[in-house]
């Protein structure tokens, strides 16, 4: 096992405990979530929604996603793992019961009865295959993008472009008190690459099928 990979093992157990020593005994309610998600349906209940911090681009669709996923992002806000000034106060006002509940209503919202698990991605240019490779991210997110081998790490099949690509800068950035986000593992990947290189990657992962949706409120609709 090359140093890379060893090191990205050892943090892929810390965040793992970390994660899990933090939500454990939290059960998420269905419902419940749906009653609390004022806050987030005005961004992510719009179709098409776009943000413009720290660039304009497209705000990340989370119908769907993992609720794992959901919940570990949403603590990664509240503590500034994850530095963003709105996110971090919606994610501050939210206790832990709260955050399970809307993880648990979002992952359901997308759900589809029935629906067949996505097959293997289809293969990108030969220059967009050398840097899935490169930054093993198959390894991790699975071969459809969709099946995350950790269910605090996030389906990125079909996520809006530009977003991918704002969020895989975040993980560069060091020293900056409004931008960047704390991730041993991701930082240590997103620095492999330019950003000519990321931008490359979002584009790909962007048009792949994906289980990920807005789902639009009654009032956005």
């Amino acid at each position: 096992m090359n140093k890379f990979l060893l090191s990205l093992s050892v943090a892929l157990v810390a965040s793992v405990t970390v994660f899990a020593a933090h939500a454990e005994g939290v059960q998420g309610d269905i419902k419940a979530g749906e009653k609390k998600n004022a806050m987030c349906i005005g961004c992510h209940g719009i179709v098409g929604y776009q943000a413009s911090f720290p660039e304009i681009h497209k705000v990340p669709k989370i119908s769907g996603q993992g609720g794992k996923y959901i919940a570990s992002a949403l603590n990664a806000y509240k503590t500034g793992d994850r530095k963003h000034a709105s996110m971090r106060g919606i994610a501050a006002s939210l206790t832990d019961q709260d955050i399970a509940d809307l993880a648990a209503y979002y992952e359901a919202s997308g759900a589809v009865e029935g629906a067949q698990a996505l097959a293997k991605a289809p293969e990108g240019s030969e220059k967009v295959n050398a840097l899935l490779t490169k930054g093993a991210c198959a390894s991790c997110h699975g071969d459809s993008f969709s099946k995350p081998i950790d269910p605090t790490y996030p389906k990125i099949a079909g996520q809006h472009s530009d977003y991918l690509f704002v969020a895989l800068k975040a993980y560069k950035v060091e020293g900056n008190a409004q931008v960047g986000r704390g991730n041993a593992i991701m930082g240590g990947v997103a620095k492999q690459f330019t950003n000519a290189e990321l931008k490359e990657l979002s584009n790909y992962l962007g048009k792949l099928p994906s289980e990920l949706k807005v789902v639009p409120q009654s009032r956005f609709r």
